[in-house]
């Protein structure tokens, strides 16, 4: 996830070093070969989700929480939602996913008072979400899902990968001279000196799919996510589509996940009253300052 502010200006030069690196990105988002620990529900929690090189850029889970730490420090000045009835609903429903999850520490939820729709994940296992995604899912399940995919990402030690990644590139300072590693949900929340892989996602949507799903959730409730929050089609085309799966492969890849290892079931949670309230809740706030320059998200319409 990369920051919640505008896009940081960096120069000429390092704009050309990240171009240079994009053919290296793209040329990794082959198709993913999962492993049989990879498909074993039944064995969340008690499995290496990481395989390969990407092995090398795990710290300490200590590590992590001190960098964590260190990034939510440097937001204590901000705009932060505390209203203790909204902070409570989204630890339980964090929590309630990270028990079925591969995350090897706690989870934290972090609310920014932000209209934008932006989530991101910082080591440690802090979850940052802003009040304009809050507001913008339409059932609990929906929610659920942008929480399993930050959990996914904290499972899969993303932000301290991908920061290391930058490192090794030159692109951006060693630790501990930066905790600027972010693993983001949406195109909008990236800066060109993020070190994002194509494959990063697959892999983020393949496990939070499945904590969604033994958490008793609607699968399908993770393909809305997946269509509202990363809005790309045929024809949409930036630096960073390049660089990302497009949304139409991802839903590809997830409904072959639901087919292929997910066992149908009789009952699954859509919603909640309970949600309903939290919305309520959250409408109930006082609006944050508009900000009549940045992009309005739009949710498409849904087969």
């Amino acid at each position: 996830m990369q920051t919640y502010s505008g896009t940081s200006r960096i120069s000429v030069a390092l704009f050309a070093t990240v171009l240079t690196f994009v053919p290296l990105f793209c040329a990794q988002a082959a198709v993913v070969r999962r492993s049989k620990s990879d498909r074993d529900i039944n064995a969340i929690g008690h499995r290496n989700i990481i395989h390969g090189a990407e092995r090398k850029f795990i710290v300490s889970p200590d590590r992590e929480k001190q960098l964590g730490a260190q990034f939510f420090a440097a937001w204590s000045s901000s705009k932060l939602i505390t209203n203790s009835s909204i902070k409570n609903y989204l630890s339980d429903l964090a929590q309630k996913i990270a028990l079925k999850s591969d995350a090897p520490m706690p989870i934290a939820v972090v609310v920014i008072d932000d209209n934008a729709v932006k989530a991101c994940t910082s080591p440690g296992g802090y979850q940052y979400i802003t009040r304009g995604l809050l507001a913008h899912a339409e059932s609990e399940g929906e929610l659920a899902a942008v929480l399993a995919h930050g959990i996914a990402e904290t499972a899969l030690h993303l932000p301290t990968r991908q920061q290391f990644r930058g490192v090794l590139l030159g692109i951006v300072p060693t630790f501990p001279a930066t905790v600027s590693a972010l693993a983001c949900t949406s195109i909008s929340s990236l800066t060109l000196t993020d070190r994002v892989l194509p494959s990063d996602e697959f892999d983020a949507d393949y496990f939070a799919l499945q904590y969604l799903y033994q958490s008793g959730y609607d699968p399908q409730c993770y393909l809305h996510f997946v269509e509202w929050i990363w809005p790309f089609g045929p024809g949409s085309k930036t630096l960073w589509s390049d660089l990302f799966p497009p949304t139409v492969e991802r839903l590809k890849a997830l409904r072959k996940e639901i087919s292929e290892i997910l066992p149908q079931r009789a009952q699954m949670t859509a919603s909640t009253l309970a949600f309903e309230e939290f919305q309520q809740q959250l409408h109930n706030l006082p609006s944050p300052p508009s900000e009549p320059d940045k992009p309005v998200l739009l949710r498409p319409a849904l087969d």
